[in-house]
């Protein structure tokens, strides 16, 4: 009976895996119990076709020590040749009631937050994804030294449907 209870878990994982046909690239960094605002999350990747499109989106796993309703995020691509894009992004992450706005049953939720869509990697090679959080208090200019309830951070490319 010992055995036949992780055959199964691995089972439906793999099953739960492969159904996933959209993923390209998927990959999370866990955090100390804190997320340090000078701390930056970083992803490398060989650039997928570069002649297809691609979404990217951001994923977050957040616990109840996480204290805000929104996330601001600090973003970049860097390209193989030298090129960087950078983009400051905000993102919902509760209700106005409070509720998360993320999946999941227990303390974790899961947000699989919008990054770009329609993108291509022009260039063949390595890409840098890397990531910061950008968090500010209410009228202050200084951000928040150390935030908390973010768990991990991951970076994920799906095919475009377009």
């Amino acid at each position: 009976m010992g055995k036949i209870v992780p055959f199964f878990i691995f089972l439906s994982l793999l099953l739960l895996v492969s159904c996933d046909k959209t993923r390209v690239y998927d990959e999370y960094q866990s955090l100390p119990n804190t997320w340090h605002k000078d701390s930056v999350v970083g992803f490398k990747l060989e650039a997928p076709d570069t002649l297809k499109n691609y979404n990217l989106f951001i994923n977050l796993r957040n616990n109840s020590d996480y204290k805000y309703s929104n996330l601001f995020l600090i973003t970049e691509i860097n390209f193989p040749y030298g090129k960087v894009i950078s983009d400051t992004l905000q993102y919902e992450m509760a209700k106005p009631s409070g509720e998360w706005l993320g999946t999941g049953f227990g303390e974790v939720k899961e947000n699989k937050l919008w990054y770009k869509e329609n993108f291509r990697f022009p260039e063949a090679g390595e890409y840098t994804v890397n990531i910061q959080q950008a968090m500010r208090k209410r009228d202050s200019i200084t951000g928040i030294e150390s935030l908390e309830g973010v768990t991990e951070v991951g970076f994920r490319i799906e095919h475009s449907v377009n």
